[in-house]
């Protein structure tokens, strides 16, 4: 390699790119401390809600925990890949936008939405 050639192995300058064990654009122990969090925050039944039970949903289909995906139900058995995570926030936004295709409550939907645009690095607002 000469002066002047870019090594392959290191990205270029001003690029981010995850770590190895990312989930989505986040490392896998950035998510885990926000899952953390969502759930000590709504530990008390009283304090949770449709938001915070479908951000919990992202959050633990995305670690690769949950059965079947948040909001299409299909059956996950294994962490999503970013294309499976694309795909589910996709979803969720159908669901927001179009009323008629909505078939669980759409605060529930925002929640899951939230989580998987923050995974995803879409958004920078935290659940």
């Amino acid at each position: 390699m000469t002066l002047h050639e870019e090594d392959p192995a290191t990205p270029p300058e001003g690029s981010t790119t995850p770590p190895a064990d990312a989930v989505g654009a986040r490392p896998r122990t950035e998510v885990e401390a926000a899952l953390r969090d969502l759930e000590a925050e709504a530990a008390a039944p009283h304090r949770q809600t449709q938001i915070s039970r479908g951000a919990l949903a992202g959050y633990i289909w995305v670690l690769g925990s949950a059965q079947t995906t948040p909001v299409t139900g299909d059956q996950s058995s294994a962490a999503p890949n970013d294309e499976q995570i694309t795909a589910e926030l996709t979803s969720a936004e159908r669901q927001l936008t179009d009323p008629v295709r909505r078939d669980i409550p759409r605060e529930y939907v925002q929640g899951v939405w939230d989580a998987l645009a923050w995974v995803t690095g879409r958004s920078d607002k935290k659940p």
